[in-house]
């Protein structure tokens, strides 16, 4: 079993995703994330090039890390001047980190024609910086930049430029396949001749995506000898962005017996990276493996039964090493195992031969053909499952509702209200409310109605909505109609819970309308579920 250095580059070239923007302040509540999952280097940025970075320099300072290192990054001096004079190389000196990653070109053609100097001046550059840059921390790291494409058009040059490395007493070269396109293959070979080349050298890998190789190369390199292995969470990074730290440290540890993180963090990771998505606000993608929320997702029947039996039948790993979790989803594919299964899940014991579950399968199954998704919106499943076992109230009936949306000058917004009439308990409410938006105003005009009866609702908001548009059902006759229903997706929440309901309709204010009465539903239903439980415990203590 091999330690291997994990080298988060989240912050820096995470950044340059182009849906990804994140503050100081970002990066500093990342930074302690990592730092907590263990990491052993957290790249903060470059603070040469824009005022967020040096910030972020000048406040990492202040926080304690229990395991991992900060480190800055920069670039080879500039070749009309000395590192002494430049301003780059005296900026990461001012970031006052024990780390320093210099990045330099070892592919003749971007030293030709992006660096504009003679190959020469550029062995010099590499050496020079280094060179000045290693008494002043305790680590030095070399990205020797598209090495591996540098390597493919002239070996010696590339070679060349490592050495120049080696010989300024950098603690890694960090081979970088930059462009993404080299294969598995290529870095096993071509990390043979390096070995061959500087055997005393520790080496590392910094792999590019554009190929769908970023993560199969870095764990390439680390059978070849790589103990650096540099990478993002989630595989933010430019263009189709950098090798997935998500997917590589599970490898490493499940599958090949490295060691790269603390003992026992490894279950921190599904929650390391929502939480990072979550800062740099861009949306979990649910199918990344390990731990995405669909990684451990079982739909079909056949392979619900299965998994019930024995999860290894359709699941490459346990869920929990990683911190995620088995999911039992709901849909026309659904068969009586997965009715058992989330039955269970709600407390509810069943037989599999029981009426119920035919007839909630039944129910499941005529739903799903008109376009209700139960896999996403488990909130409308579990109403529909406790209504259907007699266990859920009705908490109010509609009367009636109206929906105004007008125009009323060109440089204005639209303006929208609504007016809900509902009955409690035999008591009758009529209310009206403007929202920003037909679905706003809806939602709020029966919160007004219904929150002097559920006083509760006031804790409940509307995060988000989906609606999307569903092909055009057939007619009895099996041609194709010509209307076409809506699904509307609401995830609302308060502070201790999100949930998610559909409602689906040609008529996207009604399937609105169904989507917002089960959230509000079961927020209630969840409320009196909390009130029954809290009455249990406390006739227990009284006994």
């Amino acid at each position: 079993m091999n330690r291997i250095e994990i080298y988060d580059t989240t912050l820096r070239d995470g950044t340059q995703s182009e849906d990804v923007n994140l503050s100081a302040e970002d990066k500093l509540r990342i930074t302690q994330r990592l730092d907590d999952l263990g990491v052993t280097y957290i790249e903060g940025g470059w603070p040469a090039s824009n005022p967020t970075d040096r910030r972020y320099f000048e406040e990492i300072g202040n926080y304690t890390l229990k395991h991992a290192r900060v480190s800055a990054f920069g670039s080879t001096h500039n070749a009309r001047t000395t590192p002494e004079n430049d301003p780059n190389i005296q900026s990461l000196l001012d970031a006052r980190t024990n780390v320093l990653t210099i990045f330099g070109k070892t592919w003749d053609i971007h030293v030709r024609d992006a660096l504009r100097v003679p190959l020469e001046r550029n062995l010099e550059l590499i050496h020079n910086s280094l060179a000045y840059l290693r008494d002043e921390v305790a680590k030095l790291f070399f990205d020797a930049e598209h090495f591996f494409d540098g390597y493919k058009a002239n070996p010696e040059y590339a070679l060349a430029c490592l050495h120049q490395a080696h010989e300024a007493g950098v603690d890694a070269l960090v081979l970088c396949d930059t462009n993404g396109g080299s294969l598995p293959q290529e870095i096993a070979e071509i990390m043979a001749v390096v070995q061959k080349e500087l055997p005393q050298a520790s080496l590392g890998i910094h792999a590019h995506n554009d190929s769908e190789l970023a993560v199969a190369n870095s764990l390439q390199a680390v059978q070849s000898g790589a103990t650096h292995v540099q990478g993002t969470i989630n595989g933010y990074g430019e263009r189709c962005g950098n090798a997935n730290l998500c997917s590589i440290i599970p490898n490493l540890e499940l599958k090949q017996g490295h060691k790269c993180l603390p003992e026992n963090h490894l279950p921190k990771l599904t929650q390391t990276a929502l939480y990072i998505s979550e800062v740099a606000n861009v949306q979990a993608f649910h199918r990344q493996p390990f731990v995405g929320r669909s990684a451990f997702a079982h739909k079909g029947g056949i392979h619900v039964s299965a998994v019930r039996r024995n999860p290894r039948t359709y699941e490459h790993i346990e869920p929990e090493t990683v911190g995620n979790k088995q999911r039992i989803l709901l849909s026309d594919l659904a068969g009586q195992s997965n009715i058992l299964f989330k039955a269970k899940q709600y407390g509810y014991h069943l037989d599999k031969n029981d009426p119920f579950v035919l007839e909630l399968l039944s129910q499941i199954k005529e739903r799903e053909s008109n376009g209700y998704e139960y896999s996403a919106a488990e909130a409308s499943f579990e109403l529909l499952l406790n209504r259907t076992l007699g266990r859920a109230r009705k908490y109010f009936t509609l009367l009636g509702f109206r929906v105004t949306d007008e125009k009323r000058q060109e440089n204005k917004d639209p303006y929208s209200e609504a007016t809900v009439m509902v009955q409690v308990g035999g008591v009758t409410e009529h209310t009206a409310a403007a929202g920003e938006g037909p679905v706003n105003a809806l939602d709020n005009a029966m919160r007004k109605a219904l929150e002097k009866f559920y006083p509760t609702l006031t804790e409940m908001h509307l995060l988000d909505f989906k609606v999307r548009v569903l092909p055009p059902q057939r007619t009895s006759d099996g041609k194709e109609g010509t209307a076409s229903n809506v699904r509307v997706l609401i995830e609302s929440g308060d502070s201790q819970s999100r949930w998610i309901t559909v409602g689906v309709s040609y008529n996207i204010i009604e399937a609105s309308w169904q989507a917002l009465e089960d959230a509000i539903n079961y927020k209630l239903f969840k409320n009196d579920q909390l009130k029954i439980e809290q009455a249990m415990a406390q006739a227990r203590t009284e006994t």
